[in-house]
């Protein structure tokens, strides 16, 4: 009997590794059907960022810091935290280059959000919700532009992960209140010290998605002219006919700035010019009348009215003709018209010159930045002037090369939209996309011999 007991052991111990093994080898297919541990650790990452509430007016950024900075922690990143204004916190991290006296790559991104109406979401705006059908993070922010800030910092947790160390100074910087202007947030920050002694030669910052294949860059961008018209006129019962009501007064200037819309959005639609380079005028207000508890007067024509304008200037339209249209067909004092500014930005820089940053072979840095997204394996499409208006504006105000990119192709523009979303897979190629530009222009250094080199030779 004990001979026939080990005679049948062996079957029953190589059964039991057979089915450790088919256990191993179960457990492996699945784990190689989900994303890579790396990868899923960084779409993790992405949705806590955007589960904070950063949305206008009350943006929550105490919590938006906290989280960033130990985010930076776990990067090997240097942080500190800005006050220019306030309760409004600017984020400055530092990855040290071997040769600091180099200008360094400014990496910006903001931590504001749009407010959004969450009963017109299929999805609560902060729930950073993944549809595992589609692949799709909605949220508000998953295009404007807390994905950005994300890429750039997983970007650098490869790269340092890699072993490798840039010549030059990088920083990344996540600042307030770009959705309201940046008045508080970008444009004191670029007159301060610390930003002076940053000695930065190069700007990032935020672009826009692109539905096709072709990734998009903006070397400029449209300047915001907020302003209001109103109409003065002689009161009158509603029945009446008569020359210069406020209401007629106004409705001229409407209509005659409803032709100039239409003949530069005709440009558009027959592709004539792409959007960016147009003079894009719309409609943000009407008001008049006399306000009842349940409507308006009806049987009264009211002594004043007022429209308010949103209009965007490229930095190449023809300034001075904009602003006697202005006087004479839009707002003219003849029809009892006034006009003023909320917000009137130059398209100039501070020496007088368009607002551009050169996006040819005059410019190494493009050069570099072509050369990166190329070696990511993708392709830059043609360089636009950005619709509408960002924190680079105040980069190139001073003089500073700045770049609009968003790693965002196949993806359709939702920002400021409902349901915005951007799919898991382009925001990882787009960490890719950021690893290879942070690689290429970290280390160049434009034939230049700085100290440093100097004293290595």
């Amino acid at each position: 009997m004990g001979t026939k007991n080990l005679a049948r052991k062996p079957p029953a111990s190589m059964a039991m590794a057979s089915t450790t093994l088919l256990l191993s080898l179960a457990l492996l297919a699945s784990a190689a059907a989900a994303l890579p541990s790396s990868d899923a650790d960084a779409i993790s990452r992405f949705q806590e960022y955007l589960r904070i509430d950063t949305a206008q007016p009350a943006p929550d950024y105490a919590a938006a810091v906290a989280f960033l900075r130990g985010q930076a922690s776990e990067a090997g990143l240097e942080a500190r935290t800005l006050e220019l204004v306030a309760g409004k916190p600017l984020l400055v991290l530092q990855w040290p280059g071997r040769r600091p006296s180099l200008p360094a790559i400014l990496l910006n991104s903001h931590t504001d959000v749009v407010p959004s109406e969450p009963h017109k979401w299929d999805h609560p705006p902060f729930s950073a919700a993944l549809d595992e059908a589609s692949g799709r993070i909605y949220a508000r922010g998953s295009q404007d532009m807390k994905c950005v800030g994300m890429q750039y910092l997983e970007a650098i947790r490869r790269l340092r992960s890699a072993g490798f160390v840039p010549d030059r100074n990088i920083y990344l910087t996540f600042v307030p209140d770009e959705e309201i202007g940046g008045h508080d947030g970008v444009e004191p920050f670029v007159s301060s010290k610390e930003f002076k002694d940053m000695n930065v030669g190069l700007v990032l910052d935020e672009g826009l998605p692109s539905p096709g294949e072709e990734y998009r860059v903006f070397y400029a961008e449209r300047s915001p002219w907020w302003l209001t018209i109103k109409a003065k006129g002689a009161p009158g019962h509603g029945a009446k006919l008569y020359d210069g009501s406020a209401m007629e007064n106004l409705m001229k200037s409407v209509e005659a700035i409803r032709r100039f819309r239409t003949s530069q959005f005709d440009l558009v639609k027959s592709g004539e010019k792409a959007e960016g380079d147009v003079v894009s005028v719309n409609f943000a207000y009407l008001k008049a009348g006399t306000p009842t508890p349940t409507g308006f007067v009806m049987n009264l024509q009211p002594s004043e009215a007022e429209v308010g304008l949103d209009i965007r200037i490229p930095p190449s339209a023809h300034v001075e003709a904009l602003e006697k249209r202005l006087v004479e067909e839009w707002a003219p004092p003849s029809r009892n018209l006034t006009f003023e500014f909320k917000q009137k930005m130059s398209v100039l820089d501070n020496f007088g010159k368009p607002a551009m940053t050169p996006a040819d072979s005059t410019n190494p840095w493009w050069l570099l930045l072509q050369e990166a997204v190329k070696s990511a394996g993708v392709k830059l499409g043609k360089p636009e002037i950005f619709p509408a208006s960002t924190d680079a504006r105040y980069f190139r105000k001073i003089g500073l090369p700045a770049f609009g990119f968003s790693p965002m192709a196949n993806t359709p523009i939702l920002l400021h939209d409902h349901n915005e979303f951007l799919s898991k897979d382009e925001y990882l190629k787009g960490i890719g996309i950021y690893e290879s530009i942070i690689r290429i222009l970290a280390t160049h250094t434009d034939g230049a011999k700085d100290d440093e080199s100097r004293a290595e030779l």
